[in-house]
C-alpha cells in the first residue's frame, strides 16, 4: 500500500491490488479447479513447497495417485491459473503459481470483516 499525504490532515491511500482485476467467472474457474478431491490434496501438497515446488513423480509417490490421472489433474490446476509446471533435467516441477492463489484470495476476502481485511489475515495458529 502506498500512502500519499496531500497536507497535514489529508492522506489518500493507494492500494494496488491485482484482485481487483479478477472477474467472477475466473475465480469461479479457480474455485472449480479445487473442487475435486485429488486436486485439492495436490494443490494442498504444493503451498508449503512454494516456488521450489515438486516433481511429478514425488506428487505421484505422495499422493498415490496413477500417473495418467494427476496429469490430468496437474493440467486442470495449472489451466485454473493455481499451479506452474517447469522442466527440470527429465522432471516436470509443478509449484504454486502464487500471483494465482492471492489474486483468488484477495477477491474473496475483498469485502470481508466489516472492511478490516487484516481481521481475514492467517494467523500462526492456522499455520503449519
Amino acid at each position: 500500500m502506498t500512502t500519499l499525504s496531500l497536507s497535514s490532515d489529508l492522506t489518500i491511500k493507494h492500494h494496488f491490488d491485482n484482485h481487483r482485476s479478477m472477474n467472477s467467472q475466473l475465480a469461479i474457474t479457480k474455485l472449480s479447479a479445487l473442487a475435486q478431491e485429488s486436486r485439492l490434496e495436490i494443490f494442498r501438497l504444493l503451498v508449503p513447497c512454494g516456488t521450489k515446488g515438486m516433481s511429478a513423480g514425488q506428487i505421484a509417490e505422495t499422493t498415490k495417485i496413477q500417473p495418467n490421472t494427476l496429469s490430468f489433474h496437474l493440467k486442470e490446476l495449472n489451466a485454473a491459473g493455481l499451479i506452474n509446471s517447469q522442466r527440470q533435467g527429465r522432471s516436470i516441477i509443478y509449484s504454486i503459481q502464487i500471483e494465482g492463489v492471492r489474486n483468488l484470495i484477495g477477491f474473496l476476502t475483498e469485502d470481508c470483516c466489516e472492511g478490516r481485511p487484516e481481521l481475514c489475515t492467517p494467523t500462526k495458529d492456522h499455520c503449519c
